[in-house]
């Protein structure tokens, strides 16, 4: 028997893969026809290589329970995500356009701080994040350029928009399962591939290392990745990343700050280094300025990035624009720094420290998603129409506790994607993770990482939390 998707059901949600009235979008047409001229088990065959791949590759992630850390590979679906081009113009424009913004932003709150006094943000949303970082104000990263590396996330609701849920501006992960996902879908359906025109994403180490390159002054400079170290959960990819560009991945241990330079140990002895991209948060980058419980930074690594002896990327005092109660104001920020209205919206939210916005959170809980203001991973999330009323109080308590650490958005159902589920295609609810490079202009790599929530009925797409991935075809 051959596999069929004439038994899918998209269950009222908006399906990536299917209209309303069950016909195939525009894009997937080959991909179906091929898949439905396989037998069952020639479709989970090739599921099951594409894992085994996985693991031969050892592509995985770190997650930490009780302490003890445990490795994991990261599920991955061989269905992919196939995304049209007009669809992409727009997400690239809209990307281009908050990047571009949230960049003026933080060069704004680390020097002048117009924003503040023409009051389209209070100075105490800014001066409460955990992630200002006071020793940066009055320094001008290499370029100007603060957000080199980003993954925003995005969404699309019951109506097909695209809205953005959230920035990762600080470290963000991933994009070594979206340039291995590609490679799989390669090996597992060949002949779909080469007849479906899909942009390209396999010179982004390439871009990645072009960018990191031209935020040097220097014309031949040494870049490295700095990694906390294997126990990390995205230690994978930190190794993956250096190995294509081909540059050392180093820990604290083989950097030191050495006559107003920080320089690498080498066995021919100390090497200067012009550029870091880092993969460690601000605060534990230098113990003798930030966290002074730091073992995985450099002392004295802040001064040399000061006096412009090396750039950072991403530029330390990034993470204030990661912070989610910033996001709620990144609308007015697009508005305020380019004069023009948001090409993608965020997620309607209520930011707790505003009263009002507190009062309707407070009454209509059981709603709404409510998350902490500097968690990641699917951690520190109340997701209201699943939880308990104990749960529910508990978040109710610790909002009035600290209102400026939590924001509340409304319960949103994602678009979902056919997912191999045992032997038939069932829906499961998607993310979309681009990757936005920011060195001479805005480059926003064309596909992203799919991510999965892959238990039935689940919000959660982190693989923290028992997510998975899929490719991302974008369409030329």
């Amino acid at each position: 028997m051959n596999f069929s998707f004439n038994n899918y059901d998209p269950e009222g949600f908006f399906d990536e893969m299917f209209e309303a009235d069950g016909s195939v979008r525009f894009g997937y047409e080959h991909f179906k026809e091929r898949v439905e001229q396989l037998s069952k088990e020639e479709f989970l065959s090739r599921q099951q290589s594409a894992e085994r791949a996985l693991m031969a590759m050892g592509i995985t992630f770190n997650v930490y329970a009780e302490n003890e850390g445990t490795e994991r590979i990261m599920p991955v679906d061989i269905i992919p995500r196939i995304v049209e081009a007009k669809e992409w113009e727009k997400i690239e424009k809209g990307l281009i356009q908050r990047i571009t913004a949230l960049n003026l932003f933080l060069n704004d709150i680390y020097s002048d701080q117009k924003i503040i006094k023409d009051g389209i943000i209070p100075a105490e949303v800014i001066n409460s994040s955990k992630d200002f970082l006071k020793p940066c104000i009055g320094i001008k990263p290499a370029k100007n350029i603060y957000i080199h590396i980003t993954g925003t996330d995005l969404i699309r609701g019951s109506d097909g928009e695209y809205m953005i849920l959230e920035d990762n501006l600080r470290c963000p992960s991933g994009v070594s399962y979206m340039m291995e996902n590609r490679e799989l879908l390669k090996q597992t359906f060949p002949e779909v591939v080469a007849k479906t025109q899909i942009r390209p994403i396999s010179d982004y180490p390439n871009k990645l290392l072009e960018m990191l390159r031209f935020i040097s002054d220097r014309p031949d400079p040494t870049v490295v990745v700095l990694t906390p170290g294997i126990y990390n959960s995205a230690y994978f990819e930190h190794s993956y990343l250096a190995q294509q560009m081909g540059v050392e991945l180093v820990d604290a241990r083989d950097l030191v700050v050495h006559e107003g330079y920080v320089k690498m140990r080498t066995t021919k002895g100390f090497q200067i280094v012009d550029v870091i991209y880092r993969r460690i948060d601000d605060t534990f980058l230098d113990p003798t300025v930030f966290n002074p419980d730091s073992m995985i930074g450099i002392p004295g690594i802040f001064e040399v990035y000061k006096n412009g002896k090396v750039a950072i990327a991403n530029a330390p005092g990034t993470g204030v624009a990661d912070d989610k109660v910033i996001y709620a104001y990144v609308p007015r920020i697009i508005k305020y720094y380019l004069n023009e209205e948001p090409i993608i919206q965020n997620v309607k939210t209520y930011i707790c420290a505003e009263e009002e916005d507190r009062n309707y959170v407070l009454a209509n809980i059981e709603k709404l998603v409510v998350k902490e203001a500097n968690e990641a991973g699917g951690y520190g999330m109340l997701i209201g129409p699943k939880s308990t009323k104990e749960e529910q109080e508990k978040f109710k308590a610790l909002i009035l506790s600290n209102p400026r650490n939590y924001i509340a958005q409304p319960t949103i159902s994602l678009s979902r994607v056919p997912c191999l589920i045992e032997d038939h295609a069932e829906g499961r609810h998607v993310d979309l993770r681009p990757y936005i490079l920011y060195g001479d202009g805005v480059n926003v790599m064309p596909g992203g990482l799919t991510r999965v929530a892959l238990r039935k009925g689940s919000l959660v797409v982190n693989s923290s939390q028992g997510g998975g991935s899929k490719d991302t075809w974008v369409m030329y």
